[in-house]
């Protein structure tokens, strides 16, 4: 089992107050986050975007793994996984609702058949898709 880890520190009032957010790795070194770049157009990070990026890069790996078992090499893999946060009406607090993936990558000796075939198998595949407890679409394009 592989453990990694991430931290938040959070202070003050939800709409007044400010938070940091690091991983293990110091990717992130006490980020700041907040209401403002969650709900507004403030600075900093929010949770979403964060997963957003988790998913991406999970994503790009997997099919990377999927292409070499395939015996194909991408030259390139673009992903970009927006999470799209919402009202609950069972409860009227939010929830992640779904997560939209758009993957464009060059692949050589690849049919466009074969790299959708791998690209939808990454989708239900990749260990944040796993994670997530939302609907998850994509759009897939070979270039």
């Amino acid at each position: 089992m592989i453990n990694k880890f991430g931290t938040a520190n959070w202070k003050g009032t939800i709409k007044d107050g400010g938070g940091t957010v690091s991983t293990e790795t110091a990717a992130l070194k006490d980020h700041p986050y907040g209401f403002k770049a969650r709900f507004e157009d403030g600075k900093g990070t929010n949770p979403e975007e964060l997963v957003g990026a988790a998913h991406a890069a999970c994503f790009a790996m997997a099919l990377s793994l999927n292409l070499t078992e395939n015996d194909f090499e991408a030259e390139n893999i673009d992903v970009k996984s927006t999470v799209s946060l919402e009202k609950d009406p069972a409860d009227g607090g939010f929830k992640v609702s779904n997560a939209h993936i758009e993957l464009t990558a060059t692949v050589p000796d690849i049919t466009d058949e074969e790299f959708l075939e791998l690209a939808k198998a990454t989708e239900s595949g990749c260990p944040i898709s796993k994670l997530l407890n939302a609907e998850i679409s994509m759009d897939a394009k070979l270039i």
